[in-house]
């Protein structure tokens, strides 16, 4: 190899293997203090549209996860003033017994009508219970959606304590006044009503349970997929590092030896 002043080339390699190493060391320590493998767009243009794509997944299946959990608080509370309602329709029926004893007196109707007159109010007051602003018992259908893309839903059934329809309204009707404007038949087919709309909470808890569970697996393995595309091996990157850093030491080392062999040609001009 010809010994020359203007041109080192052994230099010139040398400072570009030294920049590379550089270059990829800076990499390997931006990828450790971040926790990710895809620090910049050009580090992997493909995986970041799909790491994008399955983390906006992974949060939309959060949301709706929640959304299912306020719908099952939603039936919980109308389960419960359901429980109530039940109770109250027993005690209605109980009084009506009571009232139909040929041995009561006439204070003694007036004192069970004032009691069925009281349960009334109840009654009326239960058919307009809320949940967060958002009544309990009426005629519209709850959709719930139980998938992250919206494509599956479960619908709450309207339930309607205060339609004739369902035997309440017979009940509390501004015409029924007393015990004697009522019949046992009106209180069992109220209850009956009652009974069924329970059975029907029950089913809609249990399926939004399932689906819960199923959107739940989903998220998980929607985070699982994402950090396999965007998460950093702490230890497969920690060796690379120790690589990265051997090879600036050297290429640190071997650059100083290069710029020193340009001495030899100025010995020979001694």
């Amino acid at each position: 190899m010809s010994v020359v002043i203007n041109t080192n080339f052994a230099a010139t390699v040398a400072a570009n293997n030294l920049a590379a190493s550089n270059g990829m060391l800076q990499k390997s320590m931006n990828r450790l203090s971040s926790g990710s493998k895809i620090v910049n767009p050009a580090d992997d243009a493909g995986g970041l549209a799909v790491s994008m794509k399955l983390s906006a997944a992974a949060k939309r299946s959060g949301a709706a996860a929640s959304n299912i959990g306020n719908s099952v608080s939603f039936l919980q509370s109308q389960d419960g003033v359901l429980k109530v309602t039940g109770k109250v329709l027993e005690r209605m029926g109980e009084l009506l017994t009571l009232y139909s004893d040929p041995t009561k007196n006439t204070d003694d109707l007036a004192n069970y009508d004032a009691e069925f007159t009281a349960l009334q109010s109840e009654l009326d007051s239960l058919t307009g219970e809320s949940f967060n602003s958002v009544a309990l018992f009426g005629t519209d259908t709850l959709s719930v959606a139980v998938s992250e893309d919206g494509s599956s839903n479960v619908n709450i059934s309207d339930k309607d304590l205060s339609s004739t329809a369902a035997g309440i309204g017979n009940l509390i009707a501004t015409s029924v006044t007393s015990l004697a404007d009522i019949t046992l038949t009106d209180i069992t087919d109220a209850i009956q009503y009652v009974a069924t709309y329970r059975a029907t909470n029950g089913a809609e808890q249990s399926r939004l349970g399932f689906a819960l569970e199923v959107l739940t697996v989903n998220k998980a393995n929607l985070e699982s997929a994402n950090s396999r595309i965007s998460d950093v091996d702490v230890a497969a990157e920690s060796t690379q590092l120790a690589r990265w850093n051997v090879l600036v030491q050297s290429g640190t080392a071997m650059l100083a030896q290069a710029n020193q062999s340009a001495q030899t040609a100025l010995r020979l001009l001694q």
